[in-house]
């Protein structure tokens, strides 16, 4: 590999870098409310809640399986 291809390489490396940083400064503030509101919910909102993702689980996987039976074998 070329020495300049070595840097443009590192430099795209810290440049992806420099960007998630950046991406997780701007969402941590909204990760910490979200946490401190799943616990003040009571248990029973947390069941509710945890009960919903599953059945969201469910719907995508039941989606995902009748994209498979649709797509012939080997795409």
């Amino acid at each position: 590999m070329a020495r300049s291809q070595r840097r443009i390489a590192a430099t795209g490396r810290a440049t992806r870098a420099r960007g998630a940083v950046r991406g997780a400064r701007r969402v941590w503030p909204y990760v910490l409310m979200a946490w401190e509101r799943w616990q003040s919910l009571s248990p029973e909102d947390k069941a509710r809640y945890k009960k919903q993702a599953r059945g969201y689980v469910d719907r995508g996987r039941q989606a995902l399986d009748t994209q498979r039976r649709r797509r012939p074998p080997g795409r």
